[in-house]
Protein backbone atom coordinates (compact mmCIF):
# COMPACT_ATOMS: atom_id res chain seq x y z
CA UNK A 1 0.00 0.00 0.00
CA UNK A 2 1.00 3.38 -0.69
CA UNK A 3 1.84 6.09 1.55
CA UNK A 4 -0.41 9.18 0.97
CA UNK A 5 2.84 10.85 0.44
CA UNK A 6 3.54 8.27 -2.16
CA UNK A 7 0.29 9.25 -3.55
CA UNK A 8 0.32 12.27 -3.79
CA UNK A 9 4.05 12.33 -5.73
CA UNK A 10 2.75 10.04 -8.26
CA UNK A 11 -0.74 12.11 -9.07
CA UNK A 12 -3.25 9.76 -7.21
CA UNK A 13 -5.66 11.15 -5.05
CA UNK A 14 -4.54 11.50 -1.34
CA UNK A 15 -4.91 12.91 2.04
CA UNK A 16 -3.54 16.18 2.54
CA UNK A 17 -4.19 15.90 6.50
CA UNK A 18 -2.18 12.45 6.23
CA UNK A 19 0.51 13.50 9.76
CA UNK A 20 3.48 13.47 7.61
CA UNK A 21 2.44 15.91 5.04
CA UNK A 22 1.40 18.56 7.80
CA UNK A 23 4.47 17.79 9.42
CA UNK A 24 6.66 18.86 6.29
CA UNK A 25 4.66 21.31 5.70
CA UNK A 26 4.77 22.85 8.84
CA UNK A 27 8.58 22.70 8.31
CA UNK A 28 8.53 24.18 5.48
CA UNK A 29 6.00 27.31 6.80
CA UNK A 30 8.67 27.84 9.22
CA UNK A 31 11.61 28.17 6.64
CA UNK A 32 9.06 30.37 4.86
CA UNK A 33 8.30 32.32 7.68
CA UNK A 34 12.41 33.20 8.67
CA UNK A 35 12.84 34.02 4.90
CA UNK A 36 9.81 36.25 5.09
CA UNK A 37 11.32 37.72 8.04
CA UNK A 38 14.85 37.94 7.09
CA UNK A 39 16.78 41.11 6.49
CA UNK A 40 17.03 42.44 2.89
CA UNK A 41 20.61 42.65 3.54
CA UNK A 42 21.64 39.55 4.85
CA UNK A 43 22.29 37.60 1.75
CA UNK A 44 24.77 34.82 3.43
CA UNK A 45 21.40 34.19 6.11
CA UNK A 46 18.76 34.27 2.85
CA UNK A 47 21.10 31.87 0.89
CA UNK A 48 21.57 29.17 3.49
CA UNK A 49 17.90 29.09 4.39
CA UNK A 50 16.65 28.88 0.61
CA UNK A 51 18.98 26.03 0.53
CA UNK A 52 17.40 24.20 3.34
CA UNK A 53 13.81 24.78 2.57
CA UNK A 54 14.03 25.18 -1.60
CA UNK A 55 17.01 22.26 -1.58
CA UNK A 56 16.49 21.91 -5.39
CA UNK A 57 17.22 25.56 -6.81
CA UNK A 58 19.95 26.49 -8.84
CA UNK A 59 22.13 29.24 -8.68
CA UNK A 60 21.11 32.88 -8.35
CA UNK A 61 17.49 31.97 -7.69
CA UNK A 62 16.02 35.06 -6.03
CA UNK A 63 13.38 35.71 -4.26
CA UNK A 64 11.70 39.00 -3.13
CA UNK A 65 9.56 38.03 -0.11
CA UNK A 66 6.78 37.22 0.83
CA UNK A 67 6.75 34.47 -0.98
CA UNK A 68 4.49 31.59 -0.08
CA UNK A 69 4.71 27.09 -0.46
CA UNK A 70 3.85 24.05 0.48
CA UNK A 71 6.68 21.61 0.80
CA UNK A 72 9.77 23.65 -0.95
CA UNK A 73 11.18 20.12 -1.95
CA UNK A 74 9.00 19.85 -4.88
CA UNK A 75 10.01 23.06 -6.80
CA UNK A 76 13.20 22.87 -9.33
CA UNK A 77 14.66 25.78 -10.80
CA UNK A 78 17.66 26.19 -12.80
CA UNK A 79 20.14 29.13 -12.75
CA UNK A 80 19.54 32.86 -12.84
CA UNK A 81 15.58 32.24 -11.78
CA UNK A 82 13.96 35.35 -10.06
CA UNK A 83 10.36 35.55 -8.50
CA UNK A 84 9.04 39.45 -7.45
CA UNK A 85 6.75 40.13 -4.19
CA UNK A 86 3.97 37.72 -3.34
CA UNK A 87 4.44 34.86 -5.23
CA UNK A 88 2.77 31.53 -4.33
CA UNK A 89 3.65 27.84 -5.64
CA UNK A 90 1.29 25.50 -4.28
CA UNK A 91 4.26 22.87 -4.98
CA UNK A 92 1.90 19.50 -3.85
CA UNK A 93 3.47 18.34 -7.44
CA UNK A 94 7.17 19.31 -8.93
CA UNK A 95 7.17 22.84 -10.43
CA UNK A 96 10.15 22.17 -12.67
CA UNK A 97 11.46 25.50 -13.90
CA UNK A 98 14.08 25.99 -16.28
CA UNK A 99 16.97 28.53 -16.20
CA UNK A 100 16.61 32.43 -16.73
CA UNK A 101 12.98 32.53 -15.67
CA UNK A 102 11.39 35.71 -14.21
CA UNK A 103 8.34 35.68 -12.54
CA UNK A 104 6.46 39.63 -11.65
CA UNK A 105 4.50 39.84 -8.33
CA UNK A 106 1.24 37.62 -7.09
CA UNK A 107 2.03 34.78 -9.71
CA UNK A 108 0.81 31.66 -8.72
CA UNK A 109 1.56 28.39 -9.90
CA UNK A 110 -0.97 25.87 -8.51
CA UNK A 111 -0.10 21.90 -9.00
CA UNK A 112 -3.28 20.89 -6.62
CA UNK A 113 -6.47 19.77 -7.87
CA UNK A 114 -10.00 19.36 -5.98
CA UNK A 115 -12.89 16.98 -7.29
CA UNK A 116 -15.37 18.47 -8.76
CA UNK A 117 -18.11 16.76 -7.31
CA UNK A 118 -19.22 17.84 -3.66
CA UNK A 119 -19.40 14.69 -1.80
CA UNK A 120 -15.77 13.90 -3.28
CA UNK A 121 -14.52 16.90 -2.70
CA UNK A 122 -15.86 16.77 1.28
CA UNK A 123 -13.52 13.61 1.81
CA UNK A 124 -11.26 16.94 1.63
CA UNK A 125 -9.25 14.29 -0.66
CA UNK A 126 -6.57 15.89 -3.45
CA UNK A 127 -4.92 14.95 -6.76
CA UNK A 128 -1.82 17.16 -7.88
CA UNK A 129 -0.42 17.76 -11.65
CA UNK A 130 3.13 19.25 -12.38
CA UNK A 131 3.76 22.55 -13.73
CA UNK A 132 6.88 22.68 -16.07
CA UNK A 133 8.23 26.39 -16.77
CA UNK A 134 11.27 26.00 -19.66
CA UNK A 135 13.90 28.30 -19.79
CA UNK A 136 14.28 31.98 -20.88
CA UNK A 137 10.18 32.41 -20.05
CA UNK A 138 8.79 35.51 -18.81
CA UNK A 139 5.25 35.82 -16.36
CA UNK A 140 3.98 38.98 -15.77
CA UNK A 141 2.52 40.15 -12.48
CA UNK A 142 -0.80 38.42 -11.34
CA UNK A 143 -0.69 35.59 -13.72
CA UNK A 144 -2.34 32.43 -12.77
CA UNK A 145 -0.54 28.59 -13.78
CA UNK A 146 -3.37 25.71 -12.97
CA UNK A 147 -2.04 22.49 -12.63
CA UNK A 148 -0.75 20.50 -15.36
CA UNK A 149 0.71 23.18 -17.72
CA UNK A 150 3.59 23.87 -20.13
CA UNK A 151 4.75 26.70 -21.05
CA UNK A 152 7.47 26.63 -24.02
CA UNK A 153 10.75 27.96 -24.36
CA UNK A 154 11.39 31.60 -24.26
CA UNK A 155 7.63 32.42 -23.99
CA UNK A 156 5.78 35.35 -22.21
CA UNK A 157 2.51 35.10 -20.31
CA UNK A 158 1.41 38.62 -20.22
CA UNK A 159 0.14 40.01 -16.20
CA UNK A 160 -3.31 38.92 -15.29
CA UNK A 161 -2.99 35.95 -17.33
CA UNK A 162 -4.57 31.96 -16.14
CA UNK A 163 -3.01 29.35 -18.10
CA UNK A 164 -5.05 26.44 -18.24
CA UNK A 165 -3.40 24.73 -21.04
CA UNK A 166 -0.02 24.38 -22.50
CA UNK A 167 1.84 27.51 -24.00
CA UNK A 168 4.32 26.41 -27.15
CA UNK A 169 7.90 27.59 -27.09
CA UNK A 170 8.73 31.28 -28.37
CA UNK A 171 5.17 33.39 -28.20
CA UNK A 172 3.44 35.98 -26.09
CA UNK A 173 0.51 34.63 -25.02
CA UNK A 174 -2.50 35.98 -22.77
CA UNK A 175 -5.45 36.25 -21.32
CA UNK A 176 -8.59 34.52 -19.29
CA UNK A 177 -8.11 31.69 -20.41
CA UNK A 178 -4.69 32.06 -21.68
CA UNK A 179 -3.98 31.94 -25.53
CA UNK A 180 -1.42 32.54 -27.77
CA UNK A 181 -1.33 36.26 -29.29
CA UNK A 182 1.68 36.59 -31.40
CA UNK A 183 5.34 35.35 -31.79
CA UNK A 184 8.52 36.85 -29.83
CA UNK A 185 9.67 38.58 -32.56
CA UNK A 186 11.47 41.75 -30.32
CA UNK A 187 14.95 41.51 -30.16
CA UNK A 188 17.30 42.57 -27.12
CA UNK A 189 18.75 46.35 -27.51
Amino acid sequence: MNTEKEKMLSGQWYNPLDKQLSAERLAARKLQQQYNQSAPDDAPARSALLKQWLPNSGKHLYIEPPFFCDYGYNITTGAKVFFNFNCVVLDVAEVRIGNNVFFGPAVQIYTVKHPLDAKARNTLIEQALPVVIEDDVWIGGGAILLPGISIGKGSVVAAGSVVTGDIPPGVVAAGNPCRVIKAVTEQSP
